[in-house]
């Protein structure tokens, strides 16, 4: 930084090496896009109200107080800003870097001043990092001699002072004179202004200039100090346990995900108009999974995140949402590293599953999957509910009932400008973590410490992981224990094998003749069923086991279905004959037509599973008289490009903006070929001449073409641009007007 300080923010940023550009671009993304011509355009960018409000809602408290006090001191020397906020000043000094790097301050000539524009957005309280305090005075008086007015007036004059400063600084007088003697003033506000304690600013009404302001508060800006941030109630648990606890929930996590793609696999939800999952698919989801509602949402959302979820054609043609072709891969991995993907997925994503369930503004339910259903500050405020609870004290979590207020409270201090929704955003953060398996018990993992700084957390996960079993205890009640996680291949070909009576950290298996019809449907022989079981079971397979599987398959395929509408063909007359006169066969419309056939006008698709009800076991007779398997399709959706996993994210970002940093310096080298006085004649080129302008104070000559057509030459005092108009002072009018940008042909200094 040059000691003389530079003549804009332009020639500021032209002095700043690469490295501090890209940090620039980096912090504020949108002034990279597209990429600026030359510093000055950047600086133009910078200046605008859209961009300064995203950059001011990243600010802390402590930040935007440390701004605060430059738009009040107008401008200033570090020195001078660190005994005007309330706060240590290595703080102080701190936050001005940062306001630095982000081009939200800047060294002028004159000393440290903000950025045009940012008093304009500063509103809110002390609570928000905002004092209330207006500029100070172009030539402001000392503290001393502020300090002697106020011991001049009268006690109802410093209670109306007092309140004027904390209702904003502003007020109207009445019929108050603005210009009297102090010797002369009869009332408390004429006591003010004739010691220019208040100062009219036309239309009746009058400011507190920052200085008076500033004595009134001690010299400081505000009266409480601001670097203090707010306490978060915490208790003692051991690290080990939250661990454990984290690491069960990371487990069932990824055991749920799975089990819904699996089954979505086969039976896929449609898609609504909306785009979004319907409400009674969400239910039946929460059943499979056996949790609620909430959980329900937050595991599809994540999936959907994590590019393993996505809509494409379902098996009647419509779509539908089905599992990506990434599901394949992704169920090959450890349960640690694809604990990984879904967590990290979950903390990048702006998806807002908290809302599912709850009524939008127009009262319509939101459903999971909508594409709306996703929020700018979310991915932000997760990170920074992490960062809180990773913060705490070891052997500290977050205290029951009090914590989470807590954190609320911590987080509104780092970001005083967030929505206020911020509670409900916090509070989702919170559970959908917990459920998850990043945090238990209120803590942060030692593994999810690795997640949050981006490392790779998936080695430091696996030893807290059940390890997967490759067997299961066949028992003689036809049931088949689990006494572990099985090994991903097992446990899928188990399932078709067998329903899942009940879950926990033993599952538990049951064999049906349904469950081993099923296995048979797929193409499985008597024998391979043997062989599997006796395979897979610890324990000798039990004869009432082997009886099952025997008996089912001496049934199945007794009887044949194929299409009249459709026939029963069977060696077995008997078995026909049992179907026949069957109570509930009555609506099939059966008739026999040779000893061996039945005939019926039911559709296949109808008739099958009606037989099944039935007791029979029934196959599909293929038109050469082979039987034909009726395998069901592992249904694939393609991964959404802006989905699809990459490690090279962060790299990918840092290279475009390197590559915007090398644009600015060469539209730099082209600027400083053309004379100084030249106009700038292209749109962009103009807002950026105006906007320098605006910061340095000057004077320019625009060339303007009036509601006629007539073009003239104007010097101005550009003092604000914004929506398209340009405020500014005339000097031929010797008035402040507005000129429409699109109208102004060029823009040069004056001289």
């Amino acid at each position: 930084m040059a000691e003389e300080g530079y003549r804009s923010l332009a020639d500021q940023l032209r002095a700043w090496s690469d490295q501090q550009l890209s940090r620039l671009l980096l912090a504020r993304p949108d002034l990279a896009t597209p990429a600026p011509q030359d510093s000055g355009q950047l600086a133009s960018r910078a200046a605008t109200r859209a961009s300064l409000m995203r950059a001011l809602d990243q600010l802390s408290r402590v930040e935007l107080s440390v701004l605060d006090a430059l738009v009040v001191a107008g401008q200033t020397t570090p020195q001078e800003l660190r005994s005007l906020v309330h706060a240590d000043p290595a703080a102080t000094d701190a936050a001005l870097a940062h306001l630095r790097d982000l081009a939200l301050a800047w060294e002028s000539p004159t000393g440290l001043r903000a950025l045009s524009g940012v008093a304009d957005l500063l509103v809110g309280g002390p609570d928000a990092g905002v004092s209330g305090l207006r500029t100070r005075s172009a030539e402001p008086a000392s503290a001393e001699e502020v300090a002697q007015r106020l011991a001049e007036i009268s006690a109802a004059a410093r209670t109306l002072l007092e309140h004027v400063l904390e209702q904003g600084g502003e007020a109207t007088t009445g019929s108050s004179r603005h210009t009297v003697l102090p010797e002369d003033a009869r009332t408390p506000p004429e006591e003010l202004l004739a010691r220019r304690l208040l100062v009219p600013r036309g239309g009746g009404s009058v400011v507190l200039p920052g200085e008076v302001g500033l004595v009134l508060r001690g010299g400081r800006t505000t009266t409480e100090p601001v670097d203090v941030a707010p306490e978060v109630p915490t208790s003692s648990r051991e690290a080990s346990l939250v661990d454990k606890v984290a690491a069960g929930a990371a487990f069932e996590a990824v055991r749920r995900v799975e089990l819904l793609l699996d089954h979505w696999g086969t039976r896929p939800p449609g898609v609504l108009r909306s785009g979004g999952l319907g409400v009674r698919d969400l239910k039946a989801t929460a059943v499979l999974l056996q949790v609620d509602e909430a959980v329900a949402a937050l595991l599809v959302e994540t999936a959907y995140a994590a590019g393993l979820l996505a809509t494409g054609t379902g098996p009647d043609g419509e779509p539908a949402w089905l599992p990506t072709d990434e599901l394949d891969r992704w169920v090959t991995r450890s349960a640690a590293e694809r604990w990984q993907v879904l967590a990290r997925a979950w903390i990048d994503s702006p998806r807002l599953p908290g809302l599912v369930g709850r009524k939008d503004p127009a009262g319509k339910t939101w459903n999971a999957l909508v594409p709306e259903l996703t929020g700018v500050h979310q991915v932000e405020t997760r990170r920074l509910v992490l960062d809180v609870v990773g913060g705490l004290p070891a052997g500290e979590v977050l205290a029951t009932g009090t914590g989470v207020p807590g954190v609320v409270a911590r987080v509104a201090w780092l970001r005083p400008r967030r929505p206020r929704t911020r509670a409900d955003q916090v509070l989702w953060a919170v559970e959908e973590a917990a459920a998850l398996g990043v945090t238990g018990l209120g803590g942060l993992a030692s593994y999810s410490r690795a997640l949050v700084a981006d490392d790779d957390a998936a080695p430091l996960l696996e030893p807290l992981l059940p390890a997967p079993v490759d067997h299961v205890l066949v028992q003689a009640d036809l049931t088949a224990v689990a006494p572990g996680p099985l090994e991903s291949t097992l446990a899928r070909r188990l399932q078709v094998l067998a329903e899942v009576e009940s879950r926990g950290g033993a599952t538990v298996y049951r064999f049906t003749p349904g469950s081993v019809r099923r296995a048979l449907d797929l193409g499985w022989t008597a024998v391979e069923v043997h062989d599997f079981l006796g395979e897979v079971s610890r324990t000798p397979v039990p004869q009432p086991l082997t009886y099952l599987v025997d008996d089912t398959a001496r049934t199945f395929g007794a009887v044949r279905v194929g299409h009249a509408e459709a026939f029963l063909r069977a060696d077995d007359e008997s078995a026909l004959a049992e179907i026949l006169h069957h109570p509930q066969a009555r609506s099939l419309g059966l008739r026999r037509i040779a000893p061996t056939v039945l005939v019926s006008d039911t559709p296949l698709d109808v008739l099958l599973p009606r037989l099944r009800d039935l007791g029979a076991a029934p196959v599909v007779e293929a038109p050469d008289g082979t039987v034909r398997v009726a395998r069901p399709d592992q249904l694939r959706a393609r991964v959404p490009r802006d989905r699809r996993p990459t490690a090279a994210g962060s790299a990918r970002v840092a290279a475009g903006a390197a590559a915007v940093v090398t644009a600015v310096r060469a539209g730099d080298r082209v600027a400083s070929t053309r004379p100084a006085d030249s106009p700038s004649l292209t749109p962009s080129g103009s807002l950026a001449a105006l906007r320098e302008a605006i910061e340095q104070r000057s004077s320019v000559v625009i060339g303007y073409v009036d509601n006629h057509g007539s073009r003239s030459d104007r010097v101005v005092d550009p003092l604000g641009l914004e929506g398209g108009r340009l405020t500014a002072h005339d000097h031929r009018a010797d008035d402040t007007r507005v000129f429409a940008v699109h109208r102004i042909t060029s823009v040069r200094p004056v001289g």
